[in-house]
């Protein structure tokens, strides 16, 4: 009898200790909502919209344990929905990613990505004081700002189709947090290789004004990428990612993956050194920690003196682009000087010439110079900057003569009218 007590005693406290390293997910005791929504969101929803459930079958949340009503529960502030016998949230945001991922929830708010997005195109009327207070002190003016004049005349529809469409990374939210991370990682799928793939950045990272998706896919980098993306681990923890995993670059790669060490960040702007979109580009107040964390990165595929030659050669670039945007702005500036131009913007074919010399050449020069795309830097670059500014000169010189033949016209009249 002594044996089989000591026996017993010994299976519990094993058992005990066995159950204490198991995951928490499998040992937590789940809601009855969640043991109710077992199996049952599948049941529907396979027969309504049976992509989700896949999707979601193929996701890290699933093998994890991670439940349906886990993400679609009602956080405080969201609007609840009576589903089919369930309560669930009407619109999820990035407070349901937050409850498990908050420290890259904290990540994001910082970047660009965040307020500044949403900003950028409707100004500050949409979020708190609070929220506008954050983000200046990350990126001063850069929510406590104008809208954008151009949504107001290029209308309601164009914003909403065309600009929200990407800016709604930054839309402020009916539960006060700021906008989805489904952006970049896809609704049930939540996928980290979706999020390291470029052309998921090039959904919004594209076209004339910030072709970066463009420029990526010219330069080597993009070129390696292709031919050997079939072979890398693009499924990789982001925190035990390795150059055995991908040993070519990614926009994700370069702006936020831990490589080898390196600190895994949502803030897409801490590797940055500078300001590249603005029509003069200065440094970040982050300038020399953007740089050194950036060219740490570089060094896991080249040596020191070819990343330092390759940062004097893009931060000339900077320089001379500064320059003649300075030369062509003037052009203009000049002229409302001298009250030959109406201070509305974008009303003279002159206005709309200059802004397409900074926000798509000038932008243009500057981003292909960081990310090695030649022809960037040259055709869809300095080219256009030389070409637009002869027009703006051409057209400056034009608006002169027209206003002098109108003064000359009127002191005409006005002789004539005084000899009468």
């Amino acid at each position: 009898m002594f044996i089989a007590v000591v026996l017993s005693t010994a299976l519990v406290v094993t058992a005990l200790i066995v159950n204490s390293w198991r995951p928490e997910y499998q040992t937590a005791q789940p809601t009855a909502a969640f043991v109710r929504a077992t199996g049952k969101c599948a049941e529907c929803h396979m027969q309504e919209t049976s992509a989700v459930v896949h999707e979601f079958e193929m996701s890290a949340h699933a093998k994890a344990g991670v439940n349906c009503m886990d993400c679609h529960q009602v956080m405080q502030g969201q609007e609840s929905l009576d589903h089919r016998g369930f309560v669930i949230a009407k619109h999820l945001t990035s407070q349901n990613c937050a409850q498990c991922h908050a420290e890259q929830y904290q990540q994001y708010l910082r970047s660009r990505h965040a307020a500044p997005a949403w900003a950028a195109v409707h100004g500050p009327d949409n979020f708190t004081p609070e929220q506008i207070a954050f983000s200046e002190k990350y990126h001063k003016g850069a929510v406590d700002r104008p809208a954008n004049a151009l949504t107001y005349l290029e209308g309601e529809s164009a914003v909403t189709s065309g600009c929200a469409s990407c800016h709604s990374v930054g839309k402020p939210q009916a539960d006060g947090f700021i906008g989805t991370c489904t952006a970049c990682h896809s609704r049930h799928n939540a996928s980290v290789a979706l999020a390291r793939m470029p052309r998921t950045c090039g959904q919004c990272h594209m076209g004339p004004d910030h072709s970066q998706i463009e420029i990526y896919e010219e330069s080597k980098h993009g070129v390696l990428f292709e031919a050997q993306k079939a072979h890398m681990n693009l499924e990789a923890p982001p925190k035990q990612l390795t150059t055995a995993d991908m040993p070519v670059p990614t926009c994700a790669t370069c702006h936020m993956s831990g490589l080898e060490g390196m600190n895994v960040t949502h803030d897409t702007t801490e590797r940055l050194s500078y300001w590249l979109f603005a029509a003069i580009s200065d440094k970040r107040p982050t300038y020399q920690s953007g740089q050194d964390h950036m060219k740490s990165l570089c060094l896991k595929c080249h040596t020191q003196p070819s990343v330092d030659q390759y940062y004097v050669d893009a931060e000339h670039m900077v320089e001379t682009v500064n320059e003649k945007v300075r030369k062509a702005t003037k052009i203009v500036q000049d002229l409302r000087d001298e009250g030959l131009l109406t201070p509305q913007p974008f009303d003279e074919t002159i206005e709309f010439v200059e802004f397409d010399l900074w926000h798509y050449y000038g932008r243009t020069a500057k981003h292909g110079a960081f990310m090695g795309g030649a022809d960037f830097v040259q055709w869809h670059g300095n080219y256009e900057l030389l070409a637009k500014t002869v027009e703006l000169e051409k057209m400056a010189k034009e608006i002169r003569a027209e206003h002098a033949a109108e003064a000359d016209v009127g002191e005409h009249n006005k002789q004539t009218s005084m000899a009468e």
